[in-house]
């Protein structure tokens, strides 16, 4: 169904993706999460099937058939998973954070929501990282053995953490800045969280690479390095998400969009940027440091 006149016209002639698809009595409704759910799971899928059309075992392979066509049937999922998640991720934050606010602000009653909304979400994002820690603690429990391992806690990885916990503390500012109504240094400070939040990203980038070309540190080398790279992958994952959603708001906020009373984006997006900085200590302490232990 298409939306009315004067629904365009109070959302600033932008149009709210898949609000008028959802029955009677679930307002502002979205499928949009839902769609990134999807999108999000089958990215898993179509990593297990590289996995498995990796593997020499006999019994997977009498299952899933030669390797060629469990390398095609994952590069079929692994498209669809991409192309599900990023047009839900492009249709949920241009929902929430483009049309509904791009003109509005938010009365106080929907402000609180929103934030208990973030928190609601952090908490699924706690249960979707507690069940990696758990697989990598039920493996850890066994026999254990580091001499394959290359150095895990090298002057890279302590580098690229001191920057993800200056990110928080720079964001930190920012937002009191801003609650203080000090615009020019809010600006600056969420521009230099920005910048270390990709910094970060490169960092563990350019980690992968040495870990897999230069020292032959795969994912499927067993059991740990599957862990190592599910958790540190799917950390990365929301770091990225993060560093889009700062992006978001700093476009924002050089076009005006926030003052001292008016600043819910940047309260969710900073309740969801220190979650993601808090994961990676742990990520740090329980594998590169437990990895030595």
């Amino acid at each position: 169904m298409g939306m009315s006149t004067a629904d365009s016209e109070d959302h600033g002639g932008h149009h709210l993706p898949a609000v008028e698809d959802w029955p009677r009595g679930f307002g502002e409704a979205s499928w949009w999460p839902f769609v990134t759910a999807v999108g999000g799971a089958l990215v898993y899928v179509g990593v297990a099937l590289v996995i498995w059309s990796s593997s020499s075992n006999p019994t997977l392979t009498t299952v899933g058939g030669t390797a060629v066509t469990l390398r095609v049937a994952a590069g079929g999922v692994l498209s669809t998973s991409v192309l599900l998640l990023l047009g839900g991720i492009y249709g949920w934050l241009y929902h929430a954070f483009v049309a509904t606010y791009w003109e509005h602000g938010t009365e106080q009653r929907s402000s609180s929501s929103l934030r208990f909304g973030m928190v609601l979400f952090l908490g699924s994002e706690i249960a979707t990282f507690g069940a990696g820690f758990v697989y990598y603690f039920f493996i850890r429990s066994g026999a254990w053995s580091t001499d394959a391992f290359p150095e895990l806690l090298g002057s890279l990885v302590l580098i690229n953490t001191a920057i993800l916990l200056a990110s928080s503390v720079t964001l930190h500012f920012a937002h009191v800045a801003l609650r203080n109504g000090n615009r020019r240094r809010y600006v600056r400070l969420l521009g230099l969280t920005l910048l270390l939040g990709l910094i970060f990203i490169g960092g563990q980038a350019y980690e992968y690479y040495e870990f897999i070309v230069h020292k032959g540190f795969t994912v499927q080398g067993g059991a740990f390095n599957s862990a190592f790279y599910g958790l540190t992958g799917l950390h990365g994952a929301h770091v990225s998400l993060g560093a889009l959603l700062l992006g978001i708001v700093f476009v924002r906020s050089l076009m005006g969009q926030y003052t001292q009373d008016r600043h819910t984006s940047v309260s969710t997006v900073s309740m969801y940027w220190h979650f993601v900085d808090l994961v990676w200590v742990f990520l740090v302490v329980s594998l590169y440091v437990g990895a030595e232990l």
